[in-house]
């Protein structure tokens, strides 16, 4: 059974719905589409075409002219300082923030401001003349005010200016479109110089806000750098801190009792010594008073050094030498030896005797050292008592001395910065800078004739091809023998072309007493492929012969029914002229007007035939009292004729009677041509299916649609599964040729005149 293909619209041009075709399959399609639908593209391109030269004819021409800036990354500063508010770097992206400042409204404002824009006509000003006044009355408006025309001239400023980064450099193009090309020049050139108004006007309010914002920062910080001087101040009176030299006294203090409490140390020490030396001589008399006189000890020999010792001395040592020789001389008990010896003990006791004194001076600066020493170590005791409290308070000291500090630095850089804001604003800077001054341009910018016209022309194409597309997706005729077979899954058999006739009719030039013989008329297109024989209509339906007979080889085929999908598609012609072929060939073949309800071929062949086919089936008549022959061709025909309207046709086709009839033409003849009616508008082919053999399915070519052919087979199984193939018919060959892509030449009128065919 006949599966219904999915309903939606397909591109005629297409191999197929579902596969994608090859590029050369692409181009032969459109080139099939161009040819077969000619007149409609030529006509919408040729109106896309004229409408661009319209277009081109009635445009105002504009002019652009382009200036140019640099925005320099280099941070050129006239004092080279750092600036007061950070510069970022500029790259991309901030460039590209600059084009949106160049079309910002405060640029189109200083612009239209310099410009007096608002006084031009291309700007929004009402047009001078008696044209404007016209004008200025149909619309019945009041005047615009000053602020409409400033708001109209940025409005047209800002969609004539053009700017753009020059690709990967730091330049900025700026382009403005106008109908006057001095009027674009200096609109450019002044956008460039309000720009950089614009950038340093902006630098100068940066400045200045952060002067005086510095301004009030430096008073507050002065504020609060003297609360916390005055803090460390008041911190020191209270701990009783003084410092002197960038020392705290305490300090000071200390420094000096470590060093007398060592000098004191040191005396004490060698006052203690040299007073338990002359202790130790002292406490053994005069006994040991020789050997000190004579050899003294380092230790006392300071005290032998004093005037009065040494001079005892002196006078010892020489009473002692004298009494060594006076007793040599004169004996140890002379009386000069004995003076002498009484002398040296007077000189000894004198000399003990001072050094007494001496050691009781000795013990008084011994004395006067101790007290001395425990005096510093004393003192020391003190201060480092008060140097520990006073510590402790300077831990405090030097956080509340830093956080001075810390707010005198901000407060002098502060003051520094405020005075390079007071020269930046004296000094103004900007990165930007025109390198390039726009010049009047000589010839238009807009509209680009070549674009115009290739746009015109691309559209036209596409539209025009578009159309042609809609117009063929809109037909859901066959147009191809292989549409056919890809649509319907069977063979087209042939395509028989549309027959022109001059003023003939179907029933023409019929020769007197052919109804009383019961002899088939001649003429008309029923008979083309006779009167015609040597042309491609009649070699359409030899094409269908061989085809008959190629099939009869495989499975049996005597009786052949012919249908369409609808009426008029052709099937009675197609029957005729098939029937009346095999029978001019040599077939013995009889053809059999089954369209029961519109018998068209025996109103054709035989309109004078009072019996027929339901005479032969009901019995009261025999097959040879009904039967017309062609003299010509000895072609039999049995035609239809109805006394009344009939309602039950399909029971006739499928009686036994109609079996039996059918059954006794396969013992005659070996071509039964059944003239079935159409498959749509009534049933009777269905109960066919017990006299046909194999069916013969007529297409009108681009009439009946896709959709109503697959219905209707869909409707009538039997006949599909007996379908022996489809004829396309009344084709326009040369159109047919432009729906081919595979096989337009076939159809190639010229191929056939070689071999004797007419038209």
């Amino acid at each position: 059974m006949l599966q219904i293909r999915n309903p939606e619209p397909v591109a005629r041009f297409s191999a197929a719905a579902t596969t994608a075709i090859s590029p050369r399959d692409l181009l032969a399609s459109l080139s099939s589409l161009a040819r077969r639908r000619f007149g409609t593209i030529a006509l919408i391109f040729s109106v896309c075409v004229l409408c661009g030269g319209i277009y081109l004819y009635v445009a105002a021409p504009k002019f652009l002219a382009q200036s140019s800036i640099l925005i320099d990354t280099r941070k050129t500063q006239l004092f080279q300082q750092q600036s007061v508010v950070g510069d970022s770097t500029i790259d991309a992206s901030g460039v590209d923030s600059q084009i949106e400042v160049l079309k910002s409204e405060a640029i189109a404002a200083a612009v239209v401001k310099q410009l007096h824009l608002t006084n031009d006509p291309e700007f929004g000003a009402s047009k001078p003349g008696i044209l404007g006044s016209i004008l200025s009355f149909l619309a019945n408006t009041a005047p615009p005010s000053e602020a409409d025309l400033e708001q109209r001239a940025q409005g047209v400023f800002r969609a004539g200016i053009l700017p753009k980064r020059v690709p990967g450099t730091y330049v900025v193009d700026i382009g403005f479109s106008s109908l006057s090309p001095q009027r674009a020049a200096q609109i450019a050139n002044a956008t460039a110089d309000a720009y950089v108004n614009d950038q340093l006007e902006a630098k100068y309010q940066v400045t200045r806000r952060a002067g005086v914002w510095l301004q009030e920062r430096i008073q507050e910080l002065q504020q609060e750098a003297s609360a916390a001087e005055k803090a460390v101040l008041d911190f020191k009176k209270a701990n009783n801190i003084v410092d002197t030299g960038g020392r705290l006294i305490g300090e000071q203090q200390l420094a000096e009792l470590n060093s007398q409490i060592v000098i004191a140390r040191t005396a004490t020490a060698e006052a203690k010594a040299r007073l338990d030396r002359i202790s130790e001589i002292t406490k053994n008399g005069l006994a040991n008073i020789d050997n000190v006189i004579k050899s003294p000890d380092p230790a006392v020999a300071d005290s032998l050094r004093s005037d009065v010792i040494s001079k005892l001395r002196s006078q010892f040592l020489d009473t002692a030498n004298q009494e060594a020789i006076y007793s040599a001389r004169l004996g140890r008990d002379h009386l000069v030896v004995v003076n002498l010896r009484n002398q040296m003990y007077e000189m000894r006791k004198s000399i003990f005797d001072e050094l007494r004194r001496i050691e009781e001076t000795f013990k008084s600066d011994y004395q006067i050292a101790l007290a001395r020493e425990q005096s510093v170590q004393k003192s020391l005791a003190e201060t480092v008592a008060q140097s520990q409290n006073t510590n402790q308070a300077q831990i405090s000291l030097k956080s509340l001395d830093s956080k001075a500090q810390t707010f005198r630095a901000i407060h002098d850089t502060f003051v520094q910065k405020y005075m390079e804001s007071l020269q930046q604003q004296s000094f103004p800077y900007t990165e930007a800078r025109v390198i390039s001054h726009a010049v009047p341009p000589r010839a238009k910018s807009q509209p680009n004739s070549l674009m115009v016209m290739m746009l015109a022309s691309a559209s036209g194409l596409m539209l025009a091809f578009g159309v042609a597309l809609l117009i063929d997706i809109s037909e859901s005729g066959f147009r191809t023998s292989e549409q056919v077979e890809e649509e319907l899954r069977t063979s087209c058999l042939a395509v028989v072309p549309q027959i022109k006739l001059a003023a003939e009719t179907l029933g023409a030039a019929r020769k007197p007493g052919q109804d009383s013989s019961r002899q088939i008329g001649q003429g008309g297109a029923l008979f083309s492929v006779l009167g015609a024989p040597f042309s491609r209509f009649a070699e359409a339906f030899r094409t269908i012969k061989v085809s008959i007979d190629l099939f009869a080889l495989s499975k049996l085929t005597k009786s052949i029914g012919i249908t369409s999908t609808h009426p008029n598609e052709g099937k009675s012609t197609v029957s005729a002229n098939l029937a009346r072929l095999i029978a001019h060939a040599g077939g013995k073949a009889i053809l059999l007007d089954c369209d029961l309800r519109n018998p068209s071929l025996t109103r054709a062949l035989a309109p004078g035939a009072e019996l027929g086919l339901l005479d032969v089936v009901s019995g009261k008549r025999l097959l040879t009292d009904v039967i017309w022959t062609d003299p010509s061709t000895s072609l039999a025909f049995l035609p239809m004729v109805a006394k009344t309207r009939l309602s039950h046709t399909n029971e006739i086709l499928a009686s036994v009677g109609m079996k039996k009839l059918i059954d006794a033409l396969r013992e005659v003849y070996d071509y039964i041509l059944i003239d079935l009616p159409p498959l749509t508008p009534v049933v009777d082919v269905r109960s066919t299916n017990q006299i046909v053999d194999s069916y013969l399915f007529v297409i009108e070519w681009g009439q009946t649609s896709v959709e109503s052919v697959e219905r209707a087979l869909s409707s009538a199984p039997l006949v599909y599964d007996n379908l022996m193939g489809v004829v396309l018919n009344k084709a326009d060959l040369e159109v047919m040729r432009n729906y081919s892509r595979n096989a337009q030449d076939n159809y190639k009128t010229s191929y056939y005149e070689r071999y004797g065919f007419e038209d």
